[in-house]
């Protein structure tokens, strides 16, 4: 039995697709978690972005959970039955009506209020 291929058209090229073949090897594939200032997420990516970011892992990556924060660089996944927030008047926020607080205002006088969190 002949264990010759015969050469044709199709087998030259495909010796010839597998001497041109770039073997390198593949990027590394890594998941990342970008984050603000706060340490609350920005966006999950696989991309080499601008901006600050932790590894995580393939399981957290696929989770896209956005009920974290990073803390000291180490993830912190938030149970939000012990977040409470409220909105605050103060100097800096979203500028309302004064005598309602669901009317935002561009003018004078006004109220500006902001989202505070707590956590217990």
């Amino acid at each position: 039995m002949d264990c010759h291929l015969p050469m044709n058209d199709s087998t030259e090229n495909f010796f010839k697709a597998w001497a041109e073949w770039d073997r390198r090897e593949p990027d590394p594939v890594f998941f990342r978690l970008y984050h603000d200032e706060q340490g609350l997420p920005v966006v999950y990516s696989m991309e080499d972005l601008p901006g600050t970011y932790i590894e995580i892992d393939q399981a957290t990556y696929a989770k896209n959970s956005y009920q974290v924060q990073v803390i000291n660089g180490k993830l912190i996944h938030i149970d939000h039955t012990k977040v409470y927030s409220k909105l605050q008047p103060g100097n800096a926020g979203i500028p309302c009506h004064t005598q309602d607080v669901t009317v935002v205002v561009s003018t004078e006088p006004n109220i500006k209020w902001k989202k505070v969190t707590y956590e217990n």
